[in-house]
């Protein structure tokens, strides 16, 4: 079983000054309204509704965090998180570049990402979600820079690649790592930023993102399961923003 199937709901954000007062790596989820995301933390949590799936996309404007460790019975009961026990947390920002956002409410939540993604000591890396048939609007090439000057690792979910033929996602996950190989440092090395691609929907991609996000989170040592029994024994889920 991974690691990542235990995490439960913590916290929610709206300001800065909120953000939990805990010292476990995090792990951020980011990426364009309707790219994908929730679907993407629900399926590698092995769970149907721990992100949370707007019908009105754009409309989630909050920071939302799941904590992995810190829980002593099953993941749907209610007993309190043991704090000082959590090993990592899961950070499901807000989705970006819904029109119908208000200009007041886009500020605030261009300030909050903006500030989460370049100043949280405590963020390991950004899972960027990206869906294969569009892949790298400008505002997904605006997180990038932002987050570029941390030299945190970046690693990039293609998502919905079901819809390309096999041709088109080989071209796509080329053209997605030769964008994010031109982003260097000040000595001219390319960032730790990686790329695969990624369907909710036909199930393809998961064992791979799971032992990333893992790795990146420092929870790879204990993982026993192999990545057959994990396949096995997921559960199928789909919701408004599949991928």
């Amino acid at each position: 079983m991974s690691r990542l199937w235990q995490a439960r709901f913590f916290t929610t954000v709206n300001h800065l000054r909120d953000l939990p007062n805990t010292q476990v790596p995090e792990i951020a989820f980011a990426g364009r309204s309707n790219a994908g995301k929730s679907t993407a933390i629900n399926i590698l949590a092995n769970q149907k509704k721990l992100a949370f799936a707007s019908k009105t996309p754009g409309r989630t404007q909050h920071i939302n965090f799941f904590s992995i460790g810190g829980a002593h019975v099953g993941q749907h009961r209610k007993d309190a998180t043991r704090v000082d026990e959590i090993q990592a947390l899961l950070v499901d920002l807000p989705g970006y570049g819904y029109a119908e956002v208000s200009g007041s409410a886009k500020l605030h939540w261009q300030a909050l990402l903006g500030d989460y993604v370049q100043r949280r000591e405590q963020l390991a890396a950004l899972i960027l979600i990206v869906d294969a048939r569009r892949p790298f609007t400008d505002l997904d090439i605006q997180m990038l820079e932002w987050f570029a000057p941390t030299g945190k690792p970046i690693h990039c979910l293609l998502t919905k690649a079901d819809k390309l033929n096999r041709n088109d996602g080989t071209n796509a996950l080329r053209a997605a790592r030769d964008l994010l190989k031109s982003y260097v440092d000040q000595d001219g090395q390319p960032f730790p930023f990686t790329a695969q691609l990624f369907s909710s929907l036909k199930r393809t991609g998961i064992e791979e993102a799971d032992a990333k996000i893992l790795s990146l989170l420092g929870l790879d040592k204990d993982e026993s399961e192999t990545t057959t029994d994990m396949a096995a024994s997921r559960e199928p889920d789909h919701d408004s923003d599949a991928g």
